[in-house]
């Protein structure tokens, strides 16, 4: 059994499974679920999908100076439930993450309890057998749900941000135990994120976003761009949620036909323009934050600073006038969304 903080341990345990998931247990290694024990083997399996030494590093806590290494990565997404072809995605994202942008230490210690949010693009999708259809960020699909886990468990065992003591969250959200979607690529109306992002059709990516809480965006009777775009306006600027920090949007396939018939940053600039408040309401209520609205320059306070603060795409079930909004962590800027190409080891 591999030992989370000196790797180059073993533990010896029994053979029983439930006793070794127990060890687990005692060890402090979960999220408060079982885990799947990292056994030697199972470990190395995972290694094998990456062609540098396990003991290279991929990230650092700013604040701690603690290291993520592949081998401790590895040994995280065993017992979160990874199979071996999923790590590649899990090493990506904390190459992002890594990036000092991103602030991932205030983003997993503040009160506002935020989970990095994974949005994966390109082929690697289909062949994770991701899901980017119904129940997009619900239960049901291994590759999304122990992908995110991995993330969790190794913020929690590697860099340990543990609730209530490094982790300060007010009161969290369900994204904290796993926070993985896929773009869905067949109903996207614009290029594809990882497309975007200035990589090749051929080379996947994954967007790590720092995340509060999902909101639900209904509207069922809305058939012109205008009409969804204003229900989803009206959710970002609402006062709890408005903030210069960014967004990111999740139309579903039945809005997303209705809303591509724009173009995507004619799109965002419509959400930024009217995702606003005026500062008199925003002093009003306490949430008028001088030293980042001053910046927008204008009488009223949008959320982000520009329409390219807002990431647009779709995922979801070809049914339902349902898309999501998830704001970002902060009161103000807080930390700043980052993307990475998804590696393949070419030595596998």
């Amino acid at each position: 059994m591999q030992n989370q903080r000196q790797s180059h341990l073993l533990h010896e345990v029994p053979e029983d499974a439930l006793a070794a998931i127990e060890f687990c247990y005692e060890q402090g290694w979960t999220d408060g679920l079982p885990v799947v024990p990292p056994e030697k083997s199972r470990v190395d399996g995972m290694l094998a999908m990456e062609g540098r030494p396990p003991e290279t590093i991929i990230a650092s806590h700013p604040a701690t100076g603690l290291e993520l290494t592949l081998h401790a990565a590895a040994v995280n997404s065993v017992m979160a439930g990874c199979l071996p072809e999923y790590f590649p995605v899990v090493v990506a994202a904390f190459e992002a993450m890594n990036k000092e942008e991103f602030n991932f230490h205030g983003s997993t210690a503040s009160t506002g309890g935020s989970a990095p949010l994974l949005i994966v693009s390109g082929p690697v999708v289909d062949d994770l057998a991701m899901n980017a259809g119904v129940n997009l960020f619900g239960p049901g699909n291994r590759a999304n749900a122990t992908i995110g886990r991995a993330v969790r468990l190794i913020i929690l065992n590697v860099f340990q941000m543990i609730p209530g003591i490094s982790d300060k969250s007010t009161q969290g959200h369900p994204g904290k135990f796993t926070f993985c979607i896929a773009e869905r690529a067949d109903a996207n109306p614009w290029p594809a994120l990882h497309e975007e992002q200035g990589y090749g059709p051929d080379i996947s990516s994954v967007t790590v976003y720092a995340g509060a809480g999902f909101c639900n965006v209904e509207n069922h009777g809305g058939n012109t761009p205008e009409a969804i775009l204003d229900t989803i306006a009206d959710a970002m600027a609402n006062y709890g949620c408005i903030s210069t920090g960014q967004t990111v949007v999740v139309l579903s396939p039945e809005h997303a036909g209705i809303v591509g018939t724009w173009p995507k940053k004619r799109v965002q600039a419509y959400l930024f323009d009217r995702a606003q408040r005026p500062v008199e309401g925003m002093q009003a209520v306490g949430k008028y934050v001088a030293r980042e609205h001053e910046r927008q320059n204008t009488e009223a306070c949008h959320r982000g600073l520009a329409a390219e603060d807002i990431l647009v795409t779709v995922g979801g079930g070809d049914a339902g006038g349902h898309s999501a909004f998830i704001p970002s962590w902060s009161r103000s800027r807080g930390s700043l969304m980052q993307h990475q190409a998804i590696g393949v080891c070419v030595d596998c």
